[in-house]
C-alpha cells in the first residue's frame, strides 16, 4: 500500500474544501465555513490494481493578509491548486502560490483546478491566461464542486502522476 500527501492551494472560497468534501463523502454544501489552518482526510484510490491512501491537507485560503504556512507543504507529493473561475484575482494567487509551493516541495506534480464550472456563464478569468500557462506545461481543469464535474477525474490524474502512471 502506498501513501501519498497532497496540499489544496488557493485563495479564500475558491472551493478548495468542496472540492475535498465532494471527492470524499460525495457531498456539496452551500454554507461556507473558513478553514482554519489546515482539515485533513484521507480516501484510498486504486489505480492499475495499487491501492494509493491519499492524505489530503486542505490548506486555509490566501490572501494579500494571510499566507500559506510552508511548514504545510513539506513532505508533500503534490497538489492542487484551485482558482474560482468567477473571481479573476484568484487565479493571481494560484500562480502565485504555485511558485511558493514549488520553492518549499519542489518539482512535485499539481493541477489547477478552476472551480465553479456550473457557474461559466459568469467566469472572469480570461482563456488566454489558462492557455498560456498550458502551453508551459500546466495541467489545467474545470471542475465544479457542486454538480461533481471533473472532480473524482481530477484527483485520479494528479493520483496517477503521484505514482508515475
Amino acid at each position: 500500500m502506498i501513501q501519498k500527501k497532497i496540499c489544496m492551494l488557493g485563495g479564500f472560497a475558491v472551493g478548495k474544501t468542496s472540492l475535498v468534501s465532494r471527492f470524499v463523502s460525495s457531498i456539496f454544501s452551500d454554507r461556507y465555513l473558513t478553514t482554519i489552518g489546515v482539515k485533513i482526510d484521507r480516501k484510498s484510490l486504486v489505480i492499475d490494481e495499487t491501492t494509493i491512501n491519499l492524505v489530503i491537507w486542505d490548506v486555509a485560503g490566501e490572501d494579500e493578509f494571510q499566507t500559506v504556512q510552508r511548514s504545510y507543504l513539506r513532505g508533500s507529493s503534490g497538489y492542487l491548486l484551485v482558482a474560482d473561475g468567477t473571481r479573476a484575482s484568484t487565479f493571481e494567487t494560484a500562480c502565485s502560490l504555485q511558485q511558493k509551493a514549488e520553492e518549499t516541495a519542489g518539482r512535485v506534480p499539481f493541477i489547477l483546478a478552476l472551480n465553479k464550472a456550473d457557474l461559466a456563464a459568469d467566469w472572469q478569468i480570461d482563456a488566454r491566461a489558462y492557455t498560456r500557462l498550458a502551453d508551459q506545461g500546466w495541467t489545467i481543469v474545470r471542475t465544479s464542486a457542486k454538480t461533481g464535474a471533473g472532480v473524482e477525474e481530477t484527483f485520479q490524474a494528479l493520483t496517477r502522476r503521484l505514482v508515475g502512471r
